[in-house]
């Protein structure tokens, strides 16, 4: 049981990665260090978008508009946080 533990908090580290790398290339790409117009980037952005939209689509629902400010990628990092925590400090009890 606690190597399926290790597991989820492994696949949970990749996903908060991932995140990190989507959200870091927005900037890039608002602040025009990156062109969207360049296939590489397009791709790039394209993959990390489908990998993580299905994360990001229901807070999107539930969250009401902020004018352009997305905050779902902040709120699925504080969630995926907090998993890991609860995870981290029960993981005792299945040994």
């Amino acid at each position: 049981m606690l190597s399926l533990l290790q597991i989820i908090l492994m696949i949970l580290g990749v996903v908060k990665f991932v995140m990190i790398v989507q959200i870091v290339m927005s900037w890039l790409i608002n602040f025009q260090v990156l062109n969207m117009r360049q296939p590489l980037v397009y791709q790039i952005w394209e993959g990390l978008t489908r990998l993580l939209e299905p994360i990001y689509r229901p807070i999107r629902r539930i969250l009401p508009p902020m004018n352009g400010l997305d905050l779902a990628p902040l709120i699925a990092f504080i969630a995926i946080y907090a998993i890991e925590i609860v995870i981290r400090n029960n993981a005792g009890l299945f040994i």
